[in-house]
């Protein structure tokens, strides 16, 4: 990172997140919270904030000096959250769910800097097609789905389950640039050259 720049810190393990900070140019390292991903929260931003935060804190805490950026996707369905699935069985299950209706998406992004905490939630709706049987058992068992919240992935396989999404693609793949562009710049770290109010 330039001279008068923080250095910025990936709270995340997810590959996906990494592939998508990176897009933004912008220099950063990978340390994995150990956080436990747990709460009483059942509402289903406040939940994705929290998460988000609590990631975060885990992290910051070893790196007083850098930005550290944690997000936690929650998917909810008709007032059911839906996390990640134990196994083959329960993302069957999941998907069963969500056939041919429509969720909700929410990613909590919060960025932290010594003391200061900003977290902002980005929320998108998407609507699966009716999926058959066939189809349900044959993603399920394909295992892509299995460590992601709401049992599917939509930049991959996943896509074909889907007929619309309604809101910013990147919050369904867990980290909504929109969100992460603003806590950046707000936070003094160039994205494409630029910072807050540039």
């Amino acid at each position: 990172m330039p001279a008068g720049h923080p250095d910025v810190v990936l709270a995340s393990g997810s590959p996906r997140r990494r592939e998508l900070l990176g897009s933004l140019g912008v220099p950063f390292q990978v340390v994995v919270s150990g956080e436990d991903e747990d709460s009483a929260e059942t509402d289903p931003a406040r939940l994705a904030a929290e998460l988000a935060l609590l990631k975060g804190r885990s992290v910051a805490g070893l790196h007083p000096e850098s930005v550290v950026l944690a997000a936690d996707t929650v998917v909810a369905c008709e007032g059911v959250l839906l996390a990640k699935p134990a196994d083959v069985a329960e993302n069957e299950a999941f998907l069963r769910v969500l056939s041919g209706r429509s969720h909700q998406v929410f990613t909590g992004v919060a960025a932290l800097c010594g003391a200061e905490e900003q977290v902002q939630v980005a929320r998108t709706d998407v609507t699966f097609r009716p999926l058959t049987d066939a189809e349900i058992s044959f993603y399920a068992r394909s295992g892509e789905g299995m460590d992601k919240a709401g049992g599917y992935g939509i930049q991959a396989l996943g896509a074909s389950l889907v007929s619309r999404v309604e809101g910013e693609y990147t919050n369904v793949v867990g980290f909504p640039l929109s969100v992460v562009i603003t806590l950046l710049r707000r936070a003094g770290v160039p994205v494409w050259g630029e910072v807050h109010g540039a």
